[in-house]
């Protein structure tokens, strides 16, 4: 069944892949991101592929942006929230900058809570919706120089499985998928950041730090994520709620 889905962070990376993955599969996409232009370019690739979307310039962090966004809507029914949206920042606890720390934690959780209460109300009435949150590996695990992202990905397993209680009344679920590392722009850019913090070469990065504590020692691709966004919002799902699923290579089994 065709579903209305609103993706954050659809600019590039995962949440362009999954609107590209989920258009292919028949769903309407709206693609949000701080940057209308790349949120747009987004959309027309869509389009370009045969898919529906359309695009929209959001800042998460602004209460008056998000509550904008929602009322452009005027109403429609948007079935699915994917929260996508992140940023990382590598440096060291008594390194870490205050004004980079607030604007990561920002993003990922006090976006994440806007968006959410932004969509509930039309979830609510029409007594259907899938709540998706984009975790990482790093809301099960921690590394060294990632002090606010592995914090605010850790608080979102308990954001989401408070919000499946408060929703547990009616056929709406949130669950979070968290994958280890995927091979984006955000990931290179982490890798010349980890090169620097460890000393090591960006070649040794990536095969010591992203891809050894993998057992299958490969990147996971927006299809695999896609996949699970798939299971979410079926049927079959309607009693997974609170939970998370890591798609990790199996890291989190050693």
């Amino acid at each position: 069944m065709k579903q209305l889905i609103v993706i954050t962070g659809a600019g590039g990376g995962i949440g362009r892949g999954l609107s590209l993955c989920l258009a292919g599969q028949g769903h309407a996409i709206i693609a949000t991101d701080v940057n209308a232009a790349a949120a747009a370019e987004t959309a027309e690739q869509v389009k370009a592929a045969g898919g529906e979307a359309e695009s929209y310039g959001l800042d998460l962090t602004q209460e008056g942006s998000v509550r904008q966004f929602w009322e452009s809507l005027e109403g429609r029914p948007v079935s699915v929230l994917i929260n996508n949206a992140g940023l990382q920042k590598v440096a060291k606890v008594d390194e870490f900058p205050t004004e980079q720390w607030d604007l990561l934690t920002n993003v990922l959780l006090r976006g994440t809570f806007l968006m959410t209460r932004g969509v509930l109300p039309g979830m609510r009435a029409r007594g259907f919706g899938r709540v998706i949150h984009l975790g990482s590996i790093h809301s099960l695990v921690a590394s060294p120089g990632k002090s606010a992202y592995v914090a605010a990905k850790h608080a979102l397993l308990g954001f989401s499985k408070t919000l499946a209680l408060e929703t547990a009344g009616t056929d709406i679920t949130s669950n979070t998928i968290c994958p280890s590392y995927v091979h984006t722009p955000l990931v290179d850019a982490q890798i010349k950041d980890q090169a620097r913090l460890r000393g090591l070469t960006e070649e040794d990065v990536v095969n010591r730090i992203m891809l050894e504590p993998m057992p299958k020692k490969v990147f996971i691709t927006f299809e695999e994520i896609a996949g699970a966004v798939a299971y979410f919002m079926s049927p079959a799902a309607r009693n997974v709620t609170g939970q998370h699923l890591a798609i990790d290579g199996g890291w989190t089994s050693q």
